[in-house]
Parts: C-alpha cells; structure tokens; sequence
C-alpha cells in the first residue's frame, strides 16, 4: 500500500478522539485496530463488529502504524 493509500484513509482531527489518528469517516481510532490485529482477531472479525469498516481501512492502519515505528524511536 502507497503512502497517499495509506493517508487517503486515515486522518487525525482534534475534534474527533482527541486527535488521535482514526479511519478517515468514522471514530475508530487506529491503534483499536492494530491491537485488535495483535489480539489475533480477524479481519472478518473486526468487520463484523465494525461494519463501517472495509478490508482496505484495516490494511491502511496497520500500514499507518508500521510508518510510524519506522520514523519513531523508543527507548523500551
């Protein structure tokens, strides 16, 4: 997935979840999905409860969250 993918879907207002990053359109923060991703869910599963949510939006977070540990360092 192309950044412009990635950033066509995602966008961070500070009126919607205190500007943390969500699936553009929605109130679904991205880290949501992400740890729903390392819970083990699905993304059928995901979907299913979110279904506002399509396949490309889940990719596109996960995608997001790989950016952001690529340019980020953390002292763990």
């Amino acid at each position: 997935m192309k950044d412009r993918e990635i950033f066509d879907r995602i966008s961070s207002d500070h009126d919607v979840c205190h500007g943390k990053p969500c699936i553009k359109g929605t109130r679904i923060p991205v880290y949501l999905i992400v740890s729903l991703i390392a819970e083990g869910e699905s993304v059928e599963s995901i979907m299913k409860d979110y279904p506002s949510l399509t396949p490309e939006d889940i990719k596109a977070a996960i995608n997001y969250a790989a950016k952001l540990c690529e340019y980020e360092a953390y002292a763990l």
